[in-house]
């Protein structure tokens, strides 16, 4: 059988905007694969596999899978589509204002909504890891960056990118300081010399530093954390309400500000320039994906074996490097991810996928709360209160029968609505009027 000549085809602006909501929609399920070992386990257990000796089988091959080619990658190509969607928003109502309504004022208006949205999500449907949160607040500084050229827009993602990894480098080369000092602290006492308050304070560190990382300290925390999070409500709201503080203040300002506003604006870029719409060649998107994967899975894979080396010890892992590589290679698997799904769009194959993947990303909002409220019930006391009690690799049982829920629920859904719920409640909260929610009700 002749098998058919596939032509790359000009992009219609309608595609432009589904293949938006396609991106998305894989960033909107990939986000659940990096979420669920947090829904699912302590803490201390989703990356380190050490304190169980996961060095085989599906857990161990499980580890190498998300976090050799996925993790954090997709939170940054949803970073991304959001910074876009921030100028698809901005550019469309500049266009066409409404009366009496700036879209500064609909742009803000949304924003504080998504920040309330967050809010919820944390407290009140209890998932500690929200996002939202953090994008309303950084958010608020893309208006005045809308106007810029795709070239200072990637240089202003590019700089604020730099800022995040000096962040991230300072922190991972905290630990081995602490060794350093510590050691050399007992070296000096070994030999009889008597400690300085200096001394006597950086050896006591490093003695708790050790404590706070030994596989009997990390046990005792799983433990104490699978034992509260089998608890009702009230108790398991209690107990996450001092990490939802933390992570939304000193966290937040420590790693997630310059790490989203960085990802925005390069976002921004990107659609400006025509990358995320499908408006460049078939061979661009091919040579991005290549050079984004020839370099970007090694380095994951460095990144991954010197934590095995040094069997997760972050005093010693992270000295391997002396800059952080983590956002440098979010930012080509991230590409290399993107550009791969674009060339297949280009190609005009897998067309039903990326369809089901555009019904997800139109409703990423009301998919993403969805996740939350899913896994908690999956998970904590008041549900099925399984936490603790799945190997790593079963958590992704877990996460494909959500992706099959959410890809046929949105699929079915959208065939009656013009909006998932939560996206119809968001668009009518920040135009303090009920939109059009039903497919016959009219157009919007």
């Amino acid at each position: 059988m002749e098998r058919p000549v596939i032509t790359p085809a000009p992009v219609g602006k309608e595609n432009r905007i589904q293949i938006l909501d396609s991106l998305r929609g894989m960033a909107l399920l990939g986000i659940l694969m990096m979420n669920i070992p947090f829904f699912g386990k302590a803490y201390a257990l989703h990356y380190n596999l050490d304190i169980l000796g996961e060095y085989s089988g599906p857990n161990y091959w499980c580890w190498w899978a998300v976090n050799g080619l996925f993790e954090g990658t997709m939170r940054a190509i949803f970073s991304m589509l959001f910074g876009a969607g921030a100028i698809l928003l901005l550019d469309r109502m500049e266009k066409k204002p409404m009366e009496g309504i700036t879209p500064a004022d609909i742009y803000y208006r949304r924003l504080i909504w998504l920040l309330i949205f967050g809010l919820i999500n944390a407290y009140i449907f209890l998932w500690p890891g929200d996002i939202l949160y953090t994008y309303a607040i950084t958010g608020l500084f893309l208006f005045p960056f809308r106007k810029l050229s795709a070239a200072k827009l990637a240089l202003f993602g590019a700089a604020f990118l730099l800022f995040a990894t000096i962040q991230s480098t300072s922190k991972i080369r905290k630990p081995g300081k602490i060794r350093e000092k510590g050691e050399m602290a007992m070296l000096a006492e070994k030999q009889h010399k008597k400690l300085t308050e200096s001394q006597k304070a950086e050896k006591e560190e490093w003695v708790s530093f050790q404590e706070n990382h030994s596989k009997a300290h990390y046990k005792h925390e799983i433990a104490e954390s699978n034992k509260n999070m089998q608890k009702g409500y009230v108790e398991i709201q209690s107990d996450l309400t001092g990490i939802n503080k933390y992570i939304e203040t000193k966290d937040f300002y420590t790693e997630l500000f310059f790490d989203a506003l960085a990802f925005f604006l390069i976002g921004m870029a990107l659609f400006k320039s025509g990358f995320l719409t499908g408006e460049r060649s078939l061979q661009e998107y091919a040579a991005v994906a290549l050079f984004a994967y020839g370099v970007g899975l090694p380095l994951s894979y460095w990144i991954g074996s010197t934590a095995i080396q040094h069997h997760f010890d972050p005093s010693l892992t992270w000295q391997e490097f002396k800059v952080s590589p983590y956002h440098l290679k979010r930012l080509l698997m991230a590409m290399g991810h993107v550009s791969f799904i674009l060339v297949l769009y280009k190609l005009r194959i897998a067309g039903f996928l990326l369809k089901l993947l555009s019904n997800v990303g139109q409703m990423a909002f009301t998919n993403y709360l969805m996740q939350s409220l899913i896994c908690t019930f999956v998970f904590y006391g008041y549900g099925l209160a399984l936490f603790g009690k799945l190997e790593r690799y079963q958590l992704y049982e877990v996460v494909a029968a959500v992706w099959i829920f959410q890809i046929v629920f949105s699929a079915i859904w959208l065939q009656f609505f013009r909006f998932g719920p939560f996206e119809w409640l968001w668009r009518s909260l920040t135009y303090w009027k009920r939109q059009p929610f039903l497919k016959e009700s009219g157009t919007v």
